[in-house]
This record gives structure tokens, C-alpha cells and sequence, in this order.
């Protein structure tokens, strides 16, 4: 008796510490998912081996990177650089020191100095990219990244083995920035910004095409002479059917004068 009791009274207990526990489990769910950064956007121009940073369209800074010395492609061993839309999967390297190798996402223990003689590690940060279209499909299982390397003198052009590389301040620089499930875009074309940016700076300006047979060593240019504008008189009008000789009649002056031709002797030419 005593024991159906305490399983009656138990059971309302049980079954809101389930709930709870369901609820604190979807709310866990929730806060993972609203984590996602889906405010950046990098993109990674393989003409000018450049990556560009944006938050919510607007350009928040530049790098120079290097993509892969063999090309474009997604190809499993083809060491190549894939085209188009990414994700970041992971980010890997949080807290550790700039040149920091990661062997297989681990941190060896070893720091290395850029451009140290003869060493090519992946250092300092990883950002692993998993594909978002058919031609990066492979992206995640080849581990392509974003990450520092020790070689930074070979940075600004084509020298990595398939991942995109960059300068240890800069990874971590932008590790720091971007989040989990931010989009990564490699493409063939100039960064994009690029050109709206010259639109609002304006056009450089261009400087006239010189005649025909003309060079700038023959001085300057003989200009073409340009008539004068027809200049109609200025009366002295108060109104448009008065004029000055209206008014002094109208006061009493004689205004004969006005319409008397001058001697032949004070004519001049």
C-alpha cells in the first residue's frame, strides 16, 4: 500500500524531471543552431589571391592568400583548390600560440617561426570547409581549409595543396571573426566589392585624346576661336512700355535732345 503510494506521488515528479529534461535538451538544440554565423561571408578570388571578409554586405577587410599550385578542381588526391560555395564545418585552434602545428587538427606542441628554413606545416588556426554544391562535394573528406602556414613568403600566389593558406596574424584574425556555418566562395573573378567601391570613389578621370598627327611634345594646343554670344542692350526700363526719355516728359523736361543728330564736325568714326 505504502508503496503504491510513493510511486503515486513520485510519478507527477518523474514525469515533469522528463520534461525538463526534453525541454532543456531542445533548448540546447536551439542555442547550438542560433550559433551559426550567418552574418559573415568570405570570398576567395583565385585571379587576385585575395580573400575578402564581409558582415551583413558590407566589406569588413581584405588578406592576401594562396590557393593550390595545381589548379581548380574537387578531385580526391588531385591536390586541387574547389570552386563555389562553402561552409566553415569547424573551427579548430582557438586560444593557442601564433605558429602553433596542428598535425592531423592537433596541436604538436611545437611552435614554428615564419618562413622558418625547409618547414611547410599547417599552423596557427584551421577553418575546415565542407562543400555546399556537387563541384565542392569532396571539400570536407579531402580537409580542405582555410589555415596559416609557415611558408608565408610564398602568400599572394598559387603554392598551397589544395587548401587556401594564409599569414598566422591573419587566420587568426579572421578565425576570430566568423563562426561556424559563415560561407566561404572561391571564385574565378575579381572580389566583387571591388567595382562597387570604384563606383562610389568615382571613375578615375580620363585625359582627352589628342588630335590626330598631335603630340605632347608640340606644345600646347591651338584652340579653335569661338564667337561671341549676341549680347542684347540693357535698357533702362521701369516698366515694358517705359523708358527713361518716357519719365522726363512726363516731368516737364524737354527731351528734344535726345533725338537730335550731332553736327557733322563732332561725328566721329
Amino acid at each position: 500500500m505504502h508503496t503504491l503510494l510513493l510511486r503515486k506521488f513520485l510519478r507527477p515528479l518523474l514525469l515533469s524531471g522528463v520534461a525538463l529534461s526534453l525541454l532543456s535538451l531542445s533548448s540546447c538544440a536551439v542555442q547550438t543552431a542560433a550559433q551559426r554565423d550567418s552574418f559573415n561571408v568570405m570570398e576567395v578570388s583565385v585571379p587576385m589571391q585575395k580573400m575578402a571578409l564581409y558582415r551583413q554586405g558590407e566589406l569588413v577587410k581584405t588578406y592576401p592568400v594562396s590557393t593550390s599550385k595545381f589548379g581548380l578542381g574537387d578531385e580526391k588526391g588531385s591536390y586541387r583548390t574547389p570552386l563555389g560555395k562553402m561552409e566553415v564545418a569547424e573551427k579548430i585552434g582557438a586560444g593557442k600560440p601564433a605558429g602553433a602545428v596542428f598535425k592531423s587538427r592537433q596541436w604538436t606542441g611545437e611552435i614554428v617561426e615564419p618562413n622558418a628554413p625547409g618547414r611547410d606545416p599547417i599552423v596557427s588556426r584551421i577553418l575546415w570547409l565542407k562543400g555546399l554544391e556537387p563541384k565542392n562535394a569532396n571539400a570536407f573528406s579531402r580537409c580542405i581549409y582555410i589555415h596559416g602556414t609557415a611558408a608565408e613568403r610564398d602568400i599572394g600566389t598559387p603554392a598551397s595543396y589544395g587548401c587556401v593558406r594564409m599569414k598566422s596574424k591573419d587566420v587568426i584574425d579572421l578565425h576570430e571573426r566568423v563562426g561556424e556555418g559563415s560561407k566561404v566562395f572561391v571564385v574565378k573573378k575579381g572580389l566583387w566589392r571591388n567595382v562597387e567601391k570604384g563606383r562610389q570613389m568615382g571613375e578615375a578621370i580620363q585625359a582627352l585624346p589628342l588630335p590626330e598627327g598631335a603630340t605632347a611634345a608640340a606644345g600646347p594646343l591651338a584652340l579653335d576661336p569661338v564667337e561671341a554670344p549676341a549680347v542684347k542692350p540693357v535698357w533702362n526700363e521701369v516698366s515694358i512700355f517705359k523708358d527713361g526719355s518716357d519719365l522726363l516728359s512726363e516731368a516737364g523736361f524737354d527731351t528734344g535732345y535726345l533725338d537730335a543728330t550731332p553736327p557733322a564736325d563732332l561725328a566721329v568714326d
